[in-house]
């Protein structure tokens, strides 16, 4: 407690995670908008097929795939959004921690760094969540995009 650096450190921390997170939730909300404009470019596409027409069986599963990546996106950004809370309610709670050493109330100072570490904890916990709902969307994109160049190549050999 007598360490200022201790201090610096418990209120440091809980920032770079919150700049973290909101890097990846840019990134996460502009991945939204690449699937929200892949799903309108497929269905045009859809629109200007006819029933049985080379191609209508694999937009259609493109967009069902689509459909499965935007799930698995929003739920990831309402995750990552969730650990941003944590991450800025932590920092918060260690600066009270903080004034509450100045002012000589060790009640309040013990409760506020239990508080901080399970917020933090939770944070922590729903970043790992939320990158993991990521890595699973990227599996998706990039089983889609093999799928898309595959179904391609095929087309324009018949």
């Amino acid at each position: 407690m007598d360490n200022p650096f201790a201090v610096l450190t418990a209120i440091v921390a809980p920032c770079i995670l919150t700049n973290a997170c909101s890097v990846l939730a840019l990134g996460t909300s502009n991945r939204v908008a690449r699937v929200v404009d892949r799903t309108r470019v497929l269905t045009l596409e859809l629109a200007r097929l006819g029933n049985g027409e080379p191609g209508q069986a694999s937009r259609l599963r493109q967009i069902e795939r689509l459909r499965a990546r935007a799930r698995l996106l929003m739920s990831a950004l309402r995750i990552i959004y969730a650990a941003l809370g944590s991450f800025a309610a932590c920092a918060l709670i260690s600066v009270l921690g903080a004034l509450a050493t100045s002012y000589d109330v060790a009640a309040v100072f013990h409760a506020s760094a239990v508080v901080a570490l399970a917020v933090g904890l939770g944070g922590v916990s729903a970043l790992v969540v939320g990158c993991s709902k990521m890595v699973a969307e990227t599996r998706l994109a990039l089983l889609g995009m093999t799928e898309e160049v595959t179904d391609t190549l095929a087309e324009r050999a018949i």
